[in-house]
């Protein structure tokens, strides 16, 4: 099998494809698991925006701006559906291991054409089932992909070439839209480009530009809506407040421990013990060095779950392929391969069934203490977002740590009076409150009693 996908031949990629087409299946069949509490999340979101109201301004919460958008988008066409989810998520993947591979083909980065990355990547996307699945990170990766490859053309082209330069840093900034970590991409961007690219001084203002125009346009977004203040009020507190932990960084390391000992075995030897060309050695570089500061993006994770882990696997692709192509005739390369394959993505659902049996917060399950409440608009604050199964959202309040944080914050007069204005205007008919959070809201804005009481403890409800 490891045979059939080196070979230099387009075709290959339809073997990728059946690959991913039966994974797909098992998965979907036979191995599903519950909605995750970020896509709950992402689905309110885009449900509520299509209603014409803005994020930021309306909704407070930490998607991307572009997400945001593009799940609104999603949501006009199929509604709260898992599967469009899983369905567009996979159709990324897809064209992510097609254009990955054709970077590695169109530079030469490998002494052989080989079509191995596209099958080595498609395992990797399976060591869990979110990495498969939509999500900002996703969405945004896709776009960092395109900037990397642009990266990897200044690396054998001998001229300055304005439209290379310029996209790098339009696509970091969508990325950045997108998924907004992803403005780790700006030092990388800047220090890859000087140090290992030779940007001249016009060359690196030129991708500086093109990474901000992206960002600029949203912002001139939000100020056309009249949501410029509030927006800017909102994304220094992303970097502050309190993560969501679903999962542990080192169960992560655990789980992935396989394919990372591969790429360090196709590192070694790619740069220790074999010869590499100068255009070699810089695209060695740069995936290193994406690798450093894809490690302080994860550090930065407000949500720690493993869909995040994406960003780690073109890299990851580029080293273990140096293993394979090393050692793929001996039995230890086959055996290796055949575990890559199936082993990673039954050890993913080894692990997530393990955490769906502990009742892990990361999925999100019904309660039967809340059945009296449904088909109603709501407002919860609380880390349980399984409410909103049954129910939609109906005030400002959606990303319920950063909620946290944005009601803890001093506030100025006028920044009160757009609470107030929001939950006026929004009216959400009830709200969850088991910490007493919108309850100590009604003692600082006292108005709100006008509109509130408190039916049972921990539930308000519209009069």
């Amino acid at each position: 099998m490891l045979s059939f996908f080196k070979v230099n031949d387009p075709f290959r990629l339809i073997g990728v494809a059946v690959y991913l087409i039966l994974l797909a299946i098992l998965m979907l069949a036979f191995f599903s698991f519950p909605i995750t509490e970020p896509q709950l999340i992402w689905m309110v979101l885009g449900e509520r925006l299509g209603d014409g109201f803005f994020i930021y301004q309306d909704i407070i919460d930490d998607t991307g701006p572009l997400s945001a958008g593009f799940f609104t988008f999603i949501d006009l066409l199929f509604g709260r559906s898992k599967f469009a989810f899983e369905l567009i998520g996979r159709l990324l993947v897809l064209f992510q291991i097609i254009y990955w591979n054709s970077i590695l083909l169109r530079y030469r980065v490998f002494d052989e054409n080989t079509y191995l990355p596209a099958i080595v990547m498609a395992a990797l996307f399976h060591l869990t089932f979110d990495l498969v699945d939509l999500s900002p990170a996703l969405l945004g990766s896709t776009f960092l992909l395109l900037a990397i490859g642009q990266l990897f053309s200044q690396t054998v082209l001998q001229k300055e070439t304005s439209e290379s330069t310029l996209l790098i840093g339009i696509y970091g900034g969508i990325a950045t839209g997108f998924y907004l970590n992803y403005w780790i991409f700006l030092p990388f961007m800047i220090f890859t480009g000087i140090a290992i690219s030779g940007f001249s001084f016009r060359q690196l203002l030129l991708s500086l530009m093109g990474f901000f125009l992206p960002l600029l346009f949203m912002l001139v977004f939000f100020f056309w809506n009249n949501g410029l203040e509030e927006t800017l009020q909102i994304l220094p507190m992303l970097i502050f407040y309190e993560k969501y932990q679903y999962q542990s960084m080192i169960s992560w390391i655990l789980l992935g421990i396989f394919p990372l000992v591969l790429a360090l075995v196709g590192y070694f030897y790619g740069a220790v013990l074999r010869g590499s060309t100068i255009n070699q050695q810089k695209q060695r570089q740069i995936i290193i060095l994406w690798l450093l500061f894809s490690v302080v993006e994860i550090l930065l994770l407000k949500r720690q779950a493993t869909y995040h882990l994406t960003i780690f696997i073109p890299a990851l692709t580029f080293f273990i392929t140096q293993f394979f192509l090393n050692f793929g005739k001996g039995i230890i390369g086959k055996l290796a391969f055949l575990i890559l394959l199936f082993g990673l993505p039954v050890s993913g659902w080894w692990y997530y069934q393990n955490e769906l049996n502990s009742n892990s917060g990361y999925f999100v399950k019904p309660n039967p203490a809340i059945s009296e409440i449904s088909g109603e608009k709501i407002m919860v604050l609380s880390d349980d977002s399984s409410f909103y199964l049954q129910n939609s959202l109906g005030g400002p309040f959606l990303n319920f740590k950063l909620t946290k944080a944005y009601l803890a914050s001093e506030k100025t007069l006028e920044q009160k009076a757009k609470i107030f204005q929001n939950l006026g205007n929004q009216k959400p008919e009830v709200v969850i409150d088991p910490e007493g959070i919108f309850k100590k809201l009604i003692e600082e804005l006292p108005a709100l009693k006008n509109l509130y009481a408190e039916s049972q403890p921990g539930i308000f409800r519209l009069k």
